[in-house]
């Protein structure tokens, strides 16, 4: 296999785990970049999951890419003008947000959770 395609299907399967972690976290409900990163297996690698984000949010709207925020808890997004729409969502599925932030400790989703419970909101 050549440096390129190999390349190639490292970021594949980065890109599908992201997808498959992503997806996985329920309406009402967020993770940090970093929690992503580590449940895949790729701890450190945040910057990497928000790239990833990004092209998925461009290629399917429905998506659930809001559901992923700051380790703080904070919207990333309005660098790059989605905040005002991640909000808009998150307060849909009715998470609050003050001040551009989510209270991690109330919404954080954590799979132990829904696992142990069968239901994500514990």
């Amino acid at each position: 296999m050549s440096d390129a395609a190999l390349e190639a299907s490292t970021l594949h399967a980065f890109r599908d785990a992201v997808a498959a972690c992503v997806r996985a976290v329920p309406a009402g409900r967020v993770v940090s970049y970093g929690d992503v990163a580590t449940w895949i297996g790729r701890p450190g690698a945040a910057r990497q999951v928000g790239a990833a984000l990004r092209s998925f949010a461009a290629e399917d709207p429905a998506f659930p890419w809001q559901r992923v925020v700051n380790a703080q808890g904070g919207i990333s997004t309005f660098k790059v003008g989605m905040g005002e729409l991640q909000i808009a969502l998150l307060r849909s599925e009715g998470v609050e947000v003050a001040d551009g932030t989510i209270d991690m400790q109330r919404y954080r989703f954590h799979p132990q959770d829904e696992d142990r419970t069968g239901d994500a909101n514990g």
